[in-house]
């Protein structure tokens, strides 16, 4: 990564981490790590200078809730002050975990309560913060993203929803589909992809992966995850398969057409690791269904990666699999909620994002270039030069492996 030590402009404004109960546990990780590096970091002119005001603080986290009448209504409230400040929302729009009581009943919280909690805190903010940053790992309604009959647009109305309320920045993870920023073309939208901390997770946690054609190849689960699977193999120099979808369009279910089979293009996999890239599992139906093929095609071990692990089917599914050999692991991100039974399977693995998103945040608040932390290619080869040389690699970034 960057050197966090090396900003040479001057915030925007004192930073303000706001985290929403969704999130909280993620932001408080990121939190940690701003504390640390602005209390190490060197600056020229002195902290205590009202450019710097507020630069060093014990947190930078800013406490807000959403209580919720009987009926179910709710309100957002602040718990201090944002006047001046350069805010950072954190929201995890897929956190089913959280609950809330209507008419006695319990009910888990959806992405929408997520995002009607999201516009509640902006406007609780009420235009006194310096400016406003929503960082939203996983895009809500981004499935809903384009229009193949009369159907809604939902993922751009609600980007246009939110830079009505005056949100200068979206910050998202693996969008589904990145176009849908066009519905905001002169607002910040930034699409960022974890293929680093995938690889780097990756790599420590498998010490017998052979990084070349000849052992390795990278499989893309259907057409829309093609450029994800492109980017993999040319950075490890391996080839690329791809599956398609032969779907039946003449029907529905939950919402989508079912898969009739899964159809292959690439070269012959036997005996090879292969590694699947996507950008969610969502009951893992479809995931499972291309690592059995792949294991019909002798296949000698199967590496599933995806941004957002929602296992909306449960993680029963994933164990009967890991127990039949069809899966050897699964990696995915901590920017959505993680069941905490997940930590207890041998084939997880989880891919850690909060130092990332700390820098991301370091940056755009000193309106600095983000352009090094987006391209990673150089840290990718680096750390691929490590794993050649030791079948292991470091904790920290060790450029003196790029060639």
């Amino acid at each position: 990564m960057p050197d966090a030590s090396k900003l040479s402009t001057i915030p925007v404004g004192q930073l303000g981490i706001l985290p929403l109960e969704s999130s909280y546990s993620l932001g408080q990780k990121v939190d940690r790590y701003l504390v640390k590096w602005r209390k190490e970091r060197l600056i020229k002119e002195p902290k205590e200078s009202i450019i710097f005001d507020g630069y060093e603080q014990d947190t930078f986290i800013l406490n807000s809730a959403c209580p919720r009448f009987a009926s179910g209504e709710a309100k957002g409230t602040l718990k201090g002050s944002v006047r001046g400040k350069d805010i950072f929302l954190m929201v995890d729009v897929g956190n089913y975990s959280i609950e809330y009581t209507q008419s006695g009943i319990k009910k888990p919280m959806s992405p929408d309560d997520h995002f009607q909690d999201l516009k509640r805190i902006i406007a609780a903010i009420g235009g006194k913060g310096r400016r406003i940053n929503v960082i939203m790992p996983f895009l809500y309604e981004s499935r809903q993203h384009k229009r193949t009959s009369r159907e809604s647009l939902d993922c751009a109305l609600a980007l246009q929803e939110l830079v009505g309320m005056g949100v200068e920045n979206i910050i998202t993870f693996d969008a589904h589909d990145p176009r849908v920023q066009n519905a905001i073309p002169l607002s910040g939208f930034e699409n960022v992809m974890p293929t680093y901390q995938f690889i780097k997770c990756l790599l420590k946690t498998t010490p017998d992966l052979e990084l070349d054609s000849d052992h390795l190849m990278i499989i893309s689960p259907d057409e829309g995850a093609m450029h994800r699977a492109i980017y993999f193999a040319n950075h490890f120099g391996v080839d690329v398969g791809m599956f398609y979808k032969r779907r039946d369009y003449t029907k529905v279910v939950n919402g989508k057409n079912p898969i009739v089979a899964h159809e292959f293009l690439g070269d012959d996999v036997a005996g090879k690791d292969v590694i699947i890239v996507d950008d969610m599992i969502a009951s893992g139906e479809s995931m499972l269904d291309v690592a059995k093929e792949l294991k019909k095609r002798k296949a000698r071990r199967v590496f599933a990666l995806a941004t957002f692990g929602l296992f909306t089917a449960g993680l029963e599914v994933f164990d009967e699999a890991k127990k039949n050999g069809i899966i050897e692991k699964v990696i995915t991100t901590n920017v959505t909620y993680q069941k905490p039974e997940l930590f207890e399977r041998d084939w997880y693995e989880s891919a850690d994002m909060s130092k990332y998103i700390a820098y991301l945040i370091d940056h755009i608040n000193h309106d600095a270039s983000i352009s090094d932390l987006l391209d990673q290619s150089e840290r990718i080869q680096a750390r691929l030069n490590e794993y050649k040389l030791k079948h292991t690699i470091s904790d920290n970034y060790e450029v003196n492996y790029v060639k």
